[in-house]
């Protein structure tokens, strides 16, 4: 068992004693939940009436607070808010009586129309089907009937049973029907939601009335070694709940009120009693809106000889449940409650598995307590990551897994909807450039192969070409994968370009400050985001070329002129070995440009970089994204139009102000 934990640990970094504390502390993890659910499902008879409770107290607390603003005792304001809330829940249950009750005394007007529509229902589903059946047997009949043997004649000539002596079969007794007796039985029927009521309603009054006394009960056991992270645990649960709920209660009685008025206009007999119905309904997930329509749907086909009325009302349903669920719900709490909707079907499925339909029902609250919970203790932080809503992997993140699983379409469907709302510099800066930096970290530490390297290569060629290279699709890709092998993305998408720019990207004989160059200090990422800088300079109609030390090295091409170069940006995606090289190309850049601007790009990649802007004998502006280098070359060409000069010494004044 150790060698084979020392194995285990081995191979994830681990050693065998932390294998077996990993285990340990896991194993104990698993026993504890098991523990947690079985007290939960034992205690369910105690838990739900006194989790009921907490809840109704959340919806009753704005009530509380304004009365206290009222300068009210604290004792008459829960008892205020509990008569408010008792007397409406009677309210309501008193109408759907009353409702019911008027539903019953009609249902002999509603006989004809209720056996005529079975009838006509009974032809088009049943009816076939029983043909089929019929045709069926008698198919089968025949059949059996020439492969049946004789039957015997003692089997046919059969005496009836004879009666048992002694057992009569006596009517029931007069006292069944008996007024006490019906009063009696109606007594048992609802007795157990009257007593679950009353043990609800207790529990409400004094867990109001001892509101900061529990608050303070649950600080001192939950965090009192933290009474900060406690605190804050506390207010975020009942805060959200409280929203929740009010905002829930208030959607809910606003679409009864539009299901009473729209049934009322379709002229439904009882519309008051589906509309109290669909409000009360609608605090069960999934399911109670459905249940809510199809009770209307089938009073509509009792009261109506034809069958609009019935299509009518579930038209109502469906259009205002479609309204209130897509536009109202979403504006008024959206995600308030912090949860993902795999995680509230999940909820619903898990709490009514462990407590029946008040679990359905308190499902979702639930399920925002343990994200609450995991939010603000570490022990279950899990919990926030399997019930938020929130990404589970950052942009750069999903980037690199995606460009390691080889799906540049899922990375490319991200990038547009990032820029809906940003810039593709932005991008660049927040999104690929730390995502090439994980690339990197992994590439170092020798968890990636040099397959899944290339494979990354082709992915974010893929990428940068269905983001920034709309002029370059009609270039062949038949090499691609073969060039890719010995070059990187940036490069090679330089060379694609250069196929439409030629070699020097452009013309060598140049108006003098007209050109901005772009010098990739020599890494892989360099080259990409450098090739980046230059296809989102000339997006904004800049000359803007890229090259490579090696080039810088070599000294300017015949014919060009170094004054025509008004800035010269120096650029790195984050940090690594080839920035110490960044101050002897900045000494060769100023002995070759001695007119241009020299601007550092050093981006920070995954986390904030702390090198210094500048150094050696001429310092240089350094900014630290594409973003910030492309706002100055605009301001430069903002300055060249109104001057009709090169920016000259002006430019760094220009950015510092």
């Amino acid at each position: 068992m150790n060698a084979s934990l020392e194995r285990r640990g081995a191979g994830n970094g681990m050693s065998a004693t932390q294998a077996t504390g990993w285990l340990r502390d896991h194993s104990s993890r698993i026993v504890t939940a098991g523990i947690v659910l079985a007290i939960l499902y034992l205690g369910r008879s105690v838990l739900i009436p006194l989790v009921l409770a907490v809840m109704l107290s959340l919806l009753v607390a704005p009530l509380i607070r304004a009365l206290r603003r009222l300068r009210i005792g604290r004792a008459t304001s829960v008892l205020v808010a509990v008569a408010v809330l008792t007397v409406s829940c009677g309210g309501v249950a008193g109408a759907l009586g009353t409702q019911i009750l008027h539903i019953a005394e009609s249902l002999p007007q509603y006989e004809s129309n209720v056996q005529r529509k079975l009838k006509t229902l009974e032809e088009v589903t049943v009816g076939p089907i029983l043909r089929l059946t019929n045709e069926t047997s008698r198919l089968t009949g025949i059949r059996q009937s020439a492969e049946a043997p004789p039957v015997p004649a003692r089997d046919v000539e059969r005496s009836p049973p004879a009666a048992v002596p002694g057992v009569a079969v006596l009517p029931p007794p007069e006292f069944e029907s008996h007024p006490l007796r019906l009063v009696w039985k109606l007594l048992t029927t609802v007795w157990h939601p009257v007593q679950f009521a009353g043990i609800v309603l207790l529990v409400l009054i004094f867990v109001l009335l001892e509101h900061e006394s529990l608050r303070d009960r649950f600080i001192r056991i939950a965090g009192a070694t933290d009474i900060r992270s406690a605190t804050l645990a506390l207010n975020d649960a009942g805060d959200r709940l409280s929203r929740y709920f009010v905002l829930q209660f208030a959607v809910n009685l606003a679409f009864g009120l539009a299901i009473w008025m729209s049934l009322s206009m379709l002229r439904l007999p009882q519309a008051l009693l589906c509309g109290i119905l669909a409000a009360a309904m609608r605090f069960v997930p999934y399911v109670g809106v459905a249940i809510a329509a199809l009770f209307a749907a089938v009073l509509a086909l009792a009261v109506d000889p034809g069958w609009s009325l019935a299509l009518g009302t579930l038209g109502v349903f469906i259009l205002l449940d479609i309204v209130v669920g897509q536009l109202v719900e979403p504006h008024l709490y959206g995600h308030a409650t912090g949860l993902s909707p795999l995680s509230v079907v999940v909820g619903a499925i898990f709490w009514s598995w462990l407590w029946g339909p008040a679990g359905l029902i308190l499902s979702t609250p639930l399920s925002l307590c343990l994200l609450v919970a995991g939010r603000h203790m570490k022990g279950i932080g899990v919990l926030e990551l399997l019930l938020g809503n929130a990404r589970p992997l950052t942009l750069p993140q999903r980037f690199y897994q995606r460009a390691l699983s080889g799906d540049p379409h899922e990375i490319i469907a991200d990038a547009r909807a990032f820029l809906k709302s940003d810039s593709l510099a932005a991008y660049c800066d927040r999104v690929m450039i730390p995502a090439l930096h994980l690339v990197r970290l992994d590439t170092e530490a020798g968890a990636t192969t040099g397959g899944q390297q290339l494979e990354m290569r082709r992915v974010i060629v893929d990428v940068a070409t269905a983001l920034s290279g709309s002029g370059l699709k009609f270039l062949q890709r038949r090499h691609r994968g073969a060039v890719l092998e010995e070059v990187s993305a940036g490069r090679w998408l330089r060379q694609q370009r250069e196929q439409l720019t030629g070699k020097w990207q452009g013309p060598l004989a140049v108006p003098r400050g007209s050109i901005v160059i772009c010098i990739a200090l020599g890494s892989p990422a360099d080259d990409l985001a450098t090739e980046f800088l230059v296809r989102l300079l000339r997006s904004e109609g800049i000359d803007a070329r890229h090259f490579s030390p090696a080039e810088i090295d070599a000294g300017l091409p015949p014919g060009a002129d170094p004054d025509g170069v008004a800035i010269a940006f120096l650029m790195s995606a984050f940090p690594s070995p080839n920035r110490e090289r960044v101050d002897s190309i900045s000494l060769q850049l100023h002995e070759l440009l001695p007119q241009a601007n020299l601007i550092r790009v050093l981006c920070p990649g995954v986390k904030a970089s702390t090198e210094p802007g500048s150094g050696g004998d001429h310092p240089e502006p350094t900014v630290s994204s594409l973003g910030q280098a492309i706002e100055i070359c605009m301001s430069w060409q903002k300055v060249c139009s109104k001057r009709d000069q090169s920016l000259g010494p002006q430019l760094v004044d220009l950015r510092l102000a």
